[in-house]
């Protein structure tokens, strides 16, 4: 045996061979004499319908596919690169260069589809010659001898519709596809644009929803399966049946041996290997649907939703999966545990911010997403009460008038509001007289912070809120500082953030980073932080709601180390509230109703939100070093 024949049996087992190699084994079973008919014949046609395409000239510009990017699936990871979801339109399609798809399926589609590809010039006469003859005594077209370039040009240019103009146009835009791109080029589109069944679209996304597998990695029997779907998808599935999947996957195989592609022994081994099946991919849920949804309202503001669903995105997001599962179970229990205390609550929502990034590092935004895809850390607004009264008495540190000693009056009090007046009072009632700032914040005093909301201007609270990002509106009317605005849990965890870094603040995302399909970076959230508040204003009050978990309304809140937070309990006990930080994390924790109905005598912010918080916190930081706030003393005051 020569050494140029042994050399190419061991690439033909190595798989390393040129694709267009295989093209020796049409003439060896064609013959010489009909191979070299058949060459000339097709430059004969190819000729022929060069000089008929000027009929022609409305057919598209083949010239702009030098461009073309097709439409492909978004894919969203967590951090740590876990896959959370993929996101399409239509065509569930990851494009993978040709390089890339293992030989194996490369020769098997060749084989079944157009074994003479690498031959002809975009035409093959004797397959079109054959289907015309048919097609002529039936009077209808009902044969193709479609060659994988007209194939390409039907899928990418043409309607489905079986008429014999169409074929005649097909073919011609295959020849000037011909012209422009090389066998490769045009091989490697086929592949990547075709449909393979259960909103396949490219061969990618088929080996890893039949046999979760990269294209890379398929062998020879999946290679002869998934080849024989081309023709017919959703009849050769082997997700239907399997049996008959198995049948036209023999028919591959034969078909491969003839042409002297694979042997009879690989032929045979090929047929009977068992094939472990994959399972539909295109229309999985989210891993993390809240997140997911998150990621995609951000996605669609910044790239409008056709690029989301089209093009192809790789996003990694800020949340850890297993950080994310413990902040949704966190919610689950809680909300069993409310249930058996009395407190009948449809809903709790949870967000949590680092705020030294402002990346979102959990978003809980219902008790069940399967009962409710409602998602209300950041879609629900709903009035935080006291926990409002931080923005106040921060507007007031800033304007350099007030600290946590000065002294403000919690007595009678009313303001012409509007058509009537208004007359603030404390929960429970009763006034406490002369008090410092710090003893009414802590004790949260309702009558002392909107007297100090009238004295610093509700439109400068309003404007230290949107310094914040908080988008809500707002008005300023006199109950402005007692919450009677809604907001949402993942606005109060972001500015909350904001205080616990002692006013360095960035836009709280959930996405690090996106690029495309090819790693371009399209959007890059890499922290910039700005100093938007003064530092000793932030500091002040750190530690005054320092002294609310401390010793206040949020003692409930304690989890063994510093923390600052403030509890918020609306008028009806509607909505309650804990939202509380330490300097690495940030998070707010509501509980309601979706109908606004009230939560009942007794429900507040401190004895029901807190400890959800507490427990959240205790989970999140137990690998985290215990850190302490910066004090008001080490900045300079305004």
């Amino acid at each position: 045996m020569s050494s140029s024949t042994i050399q190419q049996k061991q690439e033909r087992k190595s798989g390393s061979a040129p694709i267009w190699q295989f093209a020796q084994g049409v003439a060896q079973v064609t013959g010489g004499t009909v191979l070299g008919i058949t060459m000339l014949a097709s430059s004969v046609v190819a000729g022929g319908l060069v000089g008929l395409a000027t009929s022609f000239r409305n057919l598209p510009d083949v010239r702009v596919l030098r461009g073309y990017v097709p439409t492909e699936t978004t894919y969203i990871y967590d951090f740590k690169g876990k896959s959370l979801a993929s996101l399409h339109g239509e065509a569930n399609r990851e494009v993978v260069k040709l390089e890339n798809i293992n030989p194996n399926l490369k020769r098997a589609v060749i084989a079944i589809e157009d074994s003479h590809f690498y031959l002809h010039h975009g035409v093959n006469p004797n397959s079109v010659g054959r289907a015309l003859l048919v097609n002529w005594e039936r009077g209808s077209v009902v044969e193709g001898g479609s060659t994988l370039t007209m194939q390409l040009v039907k899928n990418l240019f043409l309607n489905r519709e079986k008429r014999f103009s169409r074929k005649i146009a097909e073919a011609v835009l295959a020849v000037r596809l011909e012209q422009i791109f090389t066998k490769d080029q045009i091989l490697e589109m086929y592949l990547n644009q075709i449909y393979w069944g259960h909103n396949n679209y490219g061969i990618q996304t088929a080996a890893e929803s039949y046999f979760a597998k990269e294209a890379s990695e398929l062998n020879l029997a999946e290679s002869a399966m998934l080849a024989g779907l081309i023709q017919s998808p959703e009849d050769y599935t082997p997700f239907v049946n399997y049996q008959k999947a198995k049948e036209r996957q023999a028919q591959v195989l034969m078909r491969m041996r003839e042409l002297g592609w694979i042997t009879a022994a690989e032929e045979q081994q090929a047929r009977s290997q068992p094939l472990q099946l994959g399972k539909v991919t295109s229309w999985q849920t989210s891993q993390l649907p809240y997140i997911t949804e998150a990621v995609v309202t951000e996605l669609n503001e910044r790239f409008g939703k056709d690029a989301v669903l089209k093009g192809g995105m790789r996003v990694q997001t800020t949340i850890d999966y297993n950080f994310q599962k413990m902040a949704e179970a966190t919610v689950t229990r809680a909300h069993a545990n409310m249930r058996r205390r009395g407190l009948y609550a449809d809903q709790v929502a949870l967000a949590a911010v680092d705020p030294r990034t402002h990346f979102v590092k959990a978003l809980v935004g219902g008790v069940s997403y399967d009962k409710s895809q409602f998602n209300r850390a950041i879609q629900s607004r709903r009035q935080p009460g006291s926990a409002f009264k931080p923005f106040v008495y921060y507007a007031a540190f800033a304007s350099g008038k007030y600290s946590p000693s000065s002294t403000v009056m919690d007595t009678p009090v009313s303001y012409r509001d509007g058509s009537g007046w208004y007359s603030p009072r404390n929960y429970g009632g009763g006034y406490g007289g002369a008090m410092t700032i710090r003893t009414a914040l802590t004790q949260s005093r309702n009558v002392p912070a909107v007297k100090i909301g009238k004295a610093v201007g509700l439109d400068k609270v309003i404007e230290v809120c949107r310094t914040l990002g908080i988008k809500s509106p707002m008005e300023p009317v006199t109950s402005l500082p007692l919450g009677a605005i809604g907001l949402t849990p993942l606005e109060m965890a972001g500015a909350y953030a904001t205080f616990a870094n002692n006013g360095w603040h960035s836009d709280p995302t959930v996405i690090v980073r996106v690029t495309d399909s090819s790693g371009n970076v399209l959007l890059d959230n890499t922290p910039k932080p700005r100093l938007i508040l003064d530092p000793w204003a932030a500091a002040s009050l750190n530690s005054v709601l320092v002294g609310v978990i401390n010793g206040g309304t949020g003692t409930a809140a304690q989890i063994g180390r510093q923390a600052a937070g403030k509890t918020g309990t609306t008028s009806s006990e509607r909505d309650v509230w804990f939202v509380g930080y330490v300097p690495q994390l940030a998070t707010a924790v509501w509980i309601g109703n979706d109908n606004y109905r009230p939560l009942g005598a007794g429900a507040t912010g401190g004895g029901f939100a807190a400890p959800i918080w507490r427990d959240f916190m205790r989970q999140a930081l137990k690998n985290e070093p215990v850190k302490y706030f910066e004090p008001p003393s080490k900045f300079k005051r305004p």
